[in-house]
């Protein structure tokens, strides 16, 4: 008859089958466990007795990572204070106060397991960024400008910053309500008064910034003063935003820190209010980024000398205007126009834009900096100011309805129809513009839009074959010529 045993007297009929003489190896392979699980129980037995062979709990007796129920209280503590602290800045602030303070692991984990903070996945770094850092105080400024300060009427306000790239101390925060060259120069230039002049400063391609790449290229006020006060500016490849990421991060963290969720009554409350946070950011909170000190600790290491701050618009009032500047397009035989004047420049800078200044009866073409032909003035001194003047464009209209045909336009800007060739503008090179034939002549159009009319000097003969090929004469290929 078959009797159910409990484990512990199977256990127990184990150990006196050992104590009986039996060998250890074969009361292991009988019962099916390991030889050194017959050992252990039989030390068990021998020193706590039959109650030593029922199951224990495999959890171990002490934990020496286990954070103590008072470092952990202090960690919920000091986050419930400041909801914006993460584990890196609860980290910094235990280590003033503890010997041993944890590890950022186990105040991570201790904040999700108390529902104060939301576990994420770990995000890879991205191994293409270059971190750069400069190597002193006041060698590299970096400004930009911030929106999304609102005030109670619904008015939002513009923010003009600037930080120091090695210390990370802010030089510049102001409030305007129209972020214009104007503002943003007097922003630089109290900066300048207040911190002494740095020797670069690094900025987006914005407006207010430069006119380098605007469609006539000119010298903005924030370059002058650049110009004027011996700072290089310099800057930011279109389209990337990380080149200034310290500026960006400074931005990140005022609005986290200041205006999340937030109004102001006024704009001088919220400047008041901007004001005080700067004090604190760069006087009392610590930068992780430069060894959780505060800003001014490596800001005041520097030594700036007394420099009087130049305003060039200030310095102009009284003198004579600048020297009219144009900017002009090189056509395909090397020429500009100027007054309906025309200027050789080169064959080699057809298509290029190059920049005209007028001095003393004298035209100086200079192109990406370099001089590169000087003329005699051709038209009267009194029409200088009338240089950059040309005919505005009339407002498109609407090409006539009838056949139409596809043609690129050629690196030259002209299309080609029925044998002749029509210009359309060098802006359009590489498009696709329609062509059709009225009366006469010839229209070009684009999106619905007339781009120009031209008078019809094609063949008439061939007229019919390039209607009857709308997408334009088709490809030869190798193939075609074997």
């Amino acid at each position: 008859m078959l009797q159910e045993l409990s484990v512990v007297e199977q256990r127990y009929l184990a150990v006196r089958e050992v104590l009986d003489g039996t060998r250890v190896t074969d009361v292991a392979t009988r019962y099916g466990v390991d030889r050194r699980t017959v050992h252990r129980w039989l030390v068990r037995y021998a020193t706590e007795g039959l109650g030593a062979l029922s199951d224990r709990s495999s959890r171990p007796e002490r934990c020496p990572h286990q954070i103590a129920p008072q470092i952990e209280a202090r960690i919920i503590a000091l986050r419930r204070a400041h909801p914006g602290w993460g584990p890196r800045t609860i980290l910094a602030k235990l280590r003033r106060e503890l010997e041993e303070a944890p590890s950022r692991s186990s105040i991570y984990r201790c904040l999700v397991r108390h529902r104060l903070i939301d576990h994420k996945p770990r995000r890879r770094r991205p191994q293409d960024y270059k971190r750069w850092e400069r190597s002193r105080p006041m060698e590299l400024w970096q400004m930009d400008v911030m929106g999304g300060v609102m005030l109670s009427d619904g008015t939002e306000c513009k923010a003009i910053t600037g930080i120091d790239d090695h210390s990370r101390f802010c030089v510049i925060a102001k409030l305007v309500r129209r972020a214009t060259a104007r503002p943003v120069c007097e922003a630089l230039l109290e900066a300048l008064s207040r911190h002494g002049v740095p020797e670069q400063i690094l900025t987006d391609n914005g407006k207010v910034f430069t006119g380098r790449l605007a469609h006539r290229p000119a010298t903005v006020a924030f370059d002058r003063i650049c110009l004027h006060n011996g700072i290089r500016h310099l800057l930011t490849a279109p389209y990337s935003p990380t080149t200034t990421g310290k500026i960006e991060r400074l931005h990140k963290t005022i609005r986290k820190e200041l205006l999340s969720e937030r109004t102001f009554t006024t704009i001088e409350q919220a400047q008041a209010e901007l004001d005080a946070w700067v004090a604190l950011y760069n006087g009392e909170r610590e930068h992780q980024a430069i060894g959780d000190v505060p800003p001014i600790r490596r800001f005041e290491l520097v030594q700036r000398p007394t420099a009087e701050v130049v305003d060039p618009d200030e310095v102009f009032e009284d003198q004579s205007p600048p020297s009219p500047t144009v900017g002009r397009r090189v056509d395909r035989a090397g020429r500009i126009s100027i007054l309906r004047h025309r200027y050789h420049v080169g064959r080699h800078l057809g298509g290029q834009r190059v920049a005209v200044e007028c001095v003393d009866g004298l035209l100086h073409v200079t192109h990406d900096g370099v001089l590169v032909a000087t003329h005699a003035r051709r038209h009267l001194p009194e029409d200088d100011a009338r240089m950059d003047r040309r005919a505005k464009a009339a407002r498109p209209a609407r090409p006539t309805t009838g056949g139409e045909v596809l043609r690129k336009v050629d690196p030259s800007g002209s299309v080609s129809f029925a044998g002749a060739g029509y210009r359309v503008g060098n802006r359009y090179v590489g498009h696709v513009v329609g062509v059709r034939v009225v009366a006469d002549t010839v229209q070009i159009a684009q999106d619905g839009m007339l781009l120009r009319t031209h008078r019809a000097r094609h063949d008439k003969s061939k007229e019919f074959g390039a209607l009857a090929n709308p997408g334009g004469r088709p490809r030869r290929s190798t193939q075609d010529v074997a």
